[in-house]
């Protein structure tokens, strides 16, 4: 909106016009208490009528008594009658569909004024859209109104089409006769001649309050009964069929008279015209400024007719152009054709009406120009006679034999398949002549290319030679400086080698010495260990067995007073039994008896505090017991894992020691190779140590854990060497057996010792 020049302000009022039109349609009514009148119906049509007055800004109780009112004037009073509810709803539509109406009649104005057309142009160039005609199953007053136009732009397409053809043919005077095409004024007459027309009768049943869409389709069965247009179908009371040049349409007239009304209810106008809204009240004007046409009838029907005719009086004044669109199927894909919708549309386009009356006559017109230099190769001798146009036509014509042509005053005009005779014809001297140029063509590419080719393989062939050569001599200084680089390499290798194996030879014997050294501190520890633990066993128990004679001693010492205690308490009470008895019969000897029988109670107060403390004693030397028991126990456990422990370490010492001996041979082994392949063939320091070392191999054989002795003192039979100065591989040996040896018999040692 903003682009065509409508200001903010415009678009709000447009915005609340539209909602009123929204909530107006909302409203409902109902009885009211008289049986003609008529209210709102519920809350929610309140709220939507009050919703509709506050958009449109005007009076709600206004606006209710113009829907459910009606004002009738007459010449003695005026009459306010009730509507009953189907009346109101009649009201209600019909002032939506007023408002709307001038809303849409708005808009296009303020359009077109923002277009900037100008009305004193003397040029138009104008674009009319429409699809085609139109048949639904469901066709109504809109489809009747479409099809009607459809019916105008196809007779004024046809009578453009014969005009044209009509004048081309007299502009050139040729001998030509009247062309036959479909005439539709007869269906245009149906629909809108007066008096009798299908529009005019839909008027007049307008104009009486009590018609209905039966009565109106009974006018047109009754008026129409004997068109060949017009068809009533069966079965229907209200439905008609116009066969229109596209086919037939069949045409439900329910809404018929609904739709065709167009006139202002003044109640209506009045209360818009009057809106605080000068939006509103501009779409309404009063009475007195629209003038006295306000007070006549106005239908839907005769205004799109009036509209129409100015619209065809401008195409009547202007060249017209025609672009028929056709949708190749409903699925909106590409490269799908349905026949029958194509064919159904180029038919209700008029297209085949147009392309029979072109092909009635004659379709195809070229100038004596074109013609010429389009089909002058047909006969070549024209051009080399000094002939006119026109005759040089002929004789091409007359050349290729043809009939039924005319030849105008600057035109050639040609029947339907004469154009395409004449382009074959035209396409196969074409292609002889192409074929011929083509082959010459070739040849002469074909041997330009062959001399290119020589030229170049002569060239490849001279450049690859100089390569090869090239190549070769490369391949020679690679040989030479491989044959250098590989003896180099050899070198390097073999002083690596030997480096490598004079490392290891020493890092070998490293760590060989360390390890019989600290086989030989654990052993040490494992001796000491063991020493330490079966002093604390022995001690432990010779402990025990003095704790247990200990304690049997302090239990028969304990028996065997208490036997003595319990042996001196039944003589004294024995006493005491017998020293009381004269007590009884002779008084006077009371206090000897009294001070005897304190001084028993005083040894029995000994005796029980006596055994009293011997009982705790047994118990104290009952728990002692117990606690060596246990302490005792714990030992036996630690002495058991001890000794579990130190069967693992000498049989790791065991697998360690074989392992050792597997290095040791195949040290041996690697050495003695080393040797053997390092002999020059001279009796050198080489010599002497091959000789060590078959010795050391010969003497190892019979055990892997002992060095061969050193030979024996030379005599007068066996030959004698110089003295050779030990080798480390000897140095290795000698310290690997003196390992071994005393590793041994640090084992028997240690099993000796348990």
């Amino acid at each position: 909106m903003d682009i065509v020049g409508i200001s903010q302000k415009e678009q709000d009022a447009i915005f609340r016009v539209v909602a009123a039109i929204l909530h107006l349609g909302n409203v409902d009514f109902a009885k009211g208490e008289e049986s003609d009148s008529s209210i709102l119906k519920d809350e929610e049509s309140k709220f939507r009528l009050q919703m509709t007055a506050d958009l449109l800004m005007c009076d709600p109780h206004a606006l209710e008594d113009t829907l459910c009112k009606r004002v009738m004037i007459t010449p003695e009073e005026i009459i306010k009658r009730s509507l009953d509810p189907n009346g109101a709803a009649v009201s209600r539509d019909g002032l939506a569909k007023t408002i709307y109406s001038r809303l849409f009649d708005w808009l296009v104005e303020k359009i077109n004024l923002s277009i900037g057309q100008d009305p004193s142009s003397k040029c138009l160039i104008g674009i009319l859209d429409i699809y085609g005609f139109e048949s639904f199953k469901t066709n109504s007053f809109e489809q009747f109104c479409i099809n009607f136009t459809n019916e105008k732009l196809q007779q004024h397409s046809n009578q453009h089409v014969f005009k044209m053809e009509q004048e081309e043919y007299t502009k050139e005077e040729i001998d030509w006769s009247y062309i036959e095409f479909v005439d539709n004024q007869d269906i245009l007459d149906l629909i809108e001649k007066k008096p009798g027309g299908i529009i005019a009768l839909l008027d007049e049943a307008c104009m009486f309050p009590k018609s209905n869409h039966e009565t109106f389709s009974q006018k047109l069965y009754q008026t129409f009964k004997d068109h060949r247009r017009f068809i009533k179908p069966k079965l229907t009371r209200s439905d008609f069929t116009i066969v229109h040049y596209a086919g037939e349409v069949r045409y439900q007239s329910d809404q018929f008279l609904d739709k065709n009304k167009d006139y202002v209810v003044a109640e209506h106008q009045n209360l818009l015209s009057s809106s605080s809204c000068p939006f509103v009240a501009g779409l309404f004007p009063s009475l007195s400024d629209e003038g006295a046409k306000s007070s006549k009838f106005s239908s839907i029907g005769s205004r799109f007719k009036l509209q129409l005719q100015q619209l065809m009086d401008t195409l009547n004044s202007t060249e017209p152009h025609y672009i028929r669109c056709v949708k190749p199927n409903n699925f909106l894909k590409p490269a799908i054709f349905e026949n029958i919708n194509v064919l159904q549309q180029l038919r209700s386009g008029g297209v085949l009406e147009t392309v029979r009356i072109k092909c009635a006559g004659y379709p195809i017109h070229r100038t004596f120009d074109d013609f010429l230099n389009r089909f002058g190769r047909l006969a070549p001798e024209v051009f080399e006679g000094n002939y006119e146009e026109e005759v040089a036509c002929k004789k091409i014509l007359e050349k290729m034999g043809l009939t039924d042509y005319q030849i105008g005053k600057t035109k050639v005009f040609l029947r339907a398949g004469q154009m395409a005779e004449l382009d074959a014809q035209r396409a196969s001297i074409l292609g002889i002549s192409a074929k011929v140029i083509q082959k010459h063509i070739r040849t002469h590419i074909t041997r330009k290319m062959f001399v290119k080719k020589r030229k170049a393989s002569i060239h490849i062939q001279s450049f690859w030679r100089g390569e090869l050569a090239r190549k070769f001599y490369k391949l020679m200084k690679r040989e030479i400086a491989t044959v250098i680089i590989q003896r180099d390499l050899r070198r390097h290798l073999t002083r690596k080698a030997y480096i490598r194996i004079k490392l290891s030879t020493v890092v070998l014997q490293t760590g060989l010495r360390s390890m019989v050294a600290r086989i030989e501190f654990r052993c040490r520890v494992r001796t000491k260990a063991a020493i330490v633990i079966q002093a604390n066993w022995r001690c432990h128990r010779a402990f025990s067995d003095y704790k247990k004679l200990k304690k049997a001693s302090i239990i028969l010492q304990f028996r065997w007073k208490v036997r003595i205690a319990k042996r001196e308490l039944s003589k004294q009470k024995m006493e005491a039994i017998k020293a009381a008895s004269p007590v009884i019969r002779e008084p006077s000897h009371s206090n000897i008896d009294a001070e005897k029988i304190e001084t028993l109670t005083m040894e029995v107060k000994n005796l029980k505090a006596l055994l009293r403390a011997e009982k705790q004693r047994a118990d104290e030397c009952e728990r002692k017991y117990v606690e060596a028991q246990i302490t005792s126990e714990e030992r036996r456990k630690k002495l058991e894992e001890t000794e579990r422990l130190v069967h693992q370490l000498q049989d790791s010492f065991n697998r360690m020691t074989n392992s050792m001996s597997n290095q040791v041979s195949e040290l041996k082994m690697i050495l003695s190779t080393s040797n053997l392949s390092s002999i020059s063939g001279k009796f050198t320091g080489d010599d002497q140590i091959e000789f060590i070392s078959s010795d050391s191999d010969s003497s190892s054989s019979s055990s892997d854990f002992t060095f061969p002795a050193p030979a024996p003192a030379p005599t007068s039979t066996s030959p004698t060497f110089p003295s050779v100065k030990p080798s480390p591989f000897q140095l290795i040996i000698q310290d690997i057996s003196a390992a071994e040896l005393s590793g041994f018999e640090s084992e028997r040692a240690f099993d000796d010792f348990f």
